[in-house]
């Protein structure tokens, strides 16, 4: 596996990580451009535990980037301390990652999987549940609240904040849902759908998908090996 841009993402790279939290690490690899075309082409995502890592194949990576899939676009936002690799067509995968935002995607997608975190807090009542549930159930509210926080700042900018500014009151937010405030989430969800419907985008209506196409036929070039 070759790989071209690799960093480390998830709670680490928020500020979010405690002394338990695992080091989660994200990366685009290059396959032969001729394993491809076979007929048992190669695997296009990794995963591994012990490091816990996901390795996306470029074309892979491309489609899911171009869907708006917050976990995967933030490895192009990285601050530069948190990338372990960095390749020329790296490089390029960096200089081109606003061509994969449109405001349409990004607002449904983060506003979506913050969604589906909150429903994950519905189901878990009032709090009167066992700690390691309330230790998932604050886990699950403060990325809530960090997905609705870095995609309203990224419809509204045009950039993704990873490093968030003020870590703790995502942490006390968590907390407090879990301690069974259900209601606190609910209204964050709200709020920051009120935010979005209020707020006028500088992002287009579609990415550059040719911008995204021509990067990765170069990838393909760099990795078509000679007859």
């Amino acid at each position: 596996m070759t790989l071209i841009l690799s960093g480390i993402v998830g709670s680490t790279a928020y500020g979010l990580a405690g002394p338990d939290s695992d080091v989660d690490r994200l990366g685009v690899f290059a396959a032969p451009t001729l394993a491809l075309a076979g007929l048992n082409p190669t695997d296009e995502s990794r995963v591994t535990s012990k490091p816990d890592a996901t390795w996306h194949e470029a074309r892979k990576y491309a489609r899911l980037a171009l869907g708006g899939n917050p976990t995967v676009s933030e490895l192009v936002w990285l601050p530069r301390d948190l990338l372990e690799t960095v390749t020329s067509l790296g490089e390029e995968l960096i200089g081109i990652r606003s061509a994969f935002l449109s405001a349409p995607r990004v607002r449904d997608s983060y506003l979506g999987y913050a969604t589906q975190q909150f429903r994950k807090l519905e189901a878990r009542g009032d709090g009167s549940f066992s700690a390691d549930t309330r230790k998932r159930t604050a886990k699950h509210a403060r990325h809530l609240l960090r997905l609705c926080h870095q995609g309203f700042a990224l419809y509204a900018t045009g950039e993704v904040e990873i490093r968030l500014t003020d870590p703790q009151r995502f942490l006390d937010f968590g907390e407090r849902v879990a301690a069974g405030n259900i209601d606190h989430a609910r209204q964050a969800m709200a709020d920051y759908e009120d935010r979005f419907n209020a707020a006028r985008s500088p992002l287009p209506d579609e990415p550059d998908r040719a911008a995204v196409e021509a990067w990765l036929l170069r990838v393909r070039r760099a990795y078509l090996e000679p007859a």
